[in-house]
């Protein structure tokens, strides 16, 4: 018989279109704010930008969008949590001698 690990599903942020707002707090490519607009302008600009509209602050009222390339967040994001499950292995065999 075999032991299966059960792995928790990473949420992922809503992006586009899968973003249920009215009025979003936007923040640019650059890291500039631009105040409270509507869901449609946000994702407008963010279309002619050609990047996606990503939801950062979910509970955050109201919810706070910015505009980045996705595909390469998440390939960022998967290379830092790869380093950082390097170095605690690491530090766990010193901790053991």
């Amino acid at each position: 018989m075999r032991n299966f690990r059960t792995f928790k599903k990473k949420e992922n942020p809503p992006i586009n279109e899968y973003i249920k707002a009215d009025k979003v707090r936007l923040i640019d490519e650059d890291g500039k704010q631009l105040g409270v607009v509507d869901f449609s302008y946000a994702l407008n600009k963010a279309k002619d930008a050609s990047l996606d509209l990503v939801m950062v602050a979910p509970n955050a009222k109201p919810i706070v969008c910015k505009i980045m390339n996705y595909g390469k967040y998440r390939y960022e994001k998967q290379k830092k949590d790869q380093r950082n499950r390097k170095s605690q292995k690491i530090i766990k065999v010193k901790d053991c001698i």
